[in-house]
């Protein structure tokens, strides 16, 4: 069974916070469960977001909440292994259900094609759930 993988040792960066205003808008605000506070990039193209897990993990689903004229068309999920691979590998298109992803150590959340026309991105929530594997 599928349960929640982002917890207070997960460490995560983002590409850019608006103004660099970390105290209104940066990373912790997605995974605050406020509904009042998100996560806003400054602009740019492909902004993302990068989780590190404590420990080896397998995604099976993420779960992101936008602000309408400021959301991704296109999201592209990768995720890293810390052992002997140092590779990338690209997991999904978030277009399809995540079958048989491999075990993790890191995951990152590319957000293409942003529908706002300077490329700013603003995350409500956003969670990761899936099983931690040893």
């Amino acid at each position: 069974m599928a349960s929640q993988l982002i917890c207070s040792e997960t460490q995560s960066r983002v590409s850019s916070v608006l103004n660099r205003d970390v105290k209104q808008f940066g990373k912790k605000f997605m995974f605050d469960c406020n509904e009042e506070t998100c996560w806003n990039s400054d602009q740019g193209d492909r902004q993302w977001v990068l989780l590190e897990f404590p420990q080896s993990v397998k995604v099976s689903e993420v779960k992101l909440q936008f602000q309408g004229g400021f959301s991704a068309k296109a999201c592209r999920l990768e995720g890293k292994r810390c052992g002997f691979l140092k590779e990338v590998i690209a997991i999904l298109t978030l277009d399809f259900p995540i079958q048989e992803a491999p075990t993790v150590d890191k995951v990152k959340i590319l957000f293409e094609n942003s529908t706002d026309l300077f490329g700013r991105i603003v995350v409500y929530s956003l969670d990761i759930l899936g099983e931690k594997t040893s």
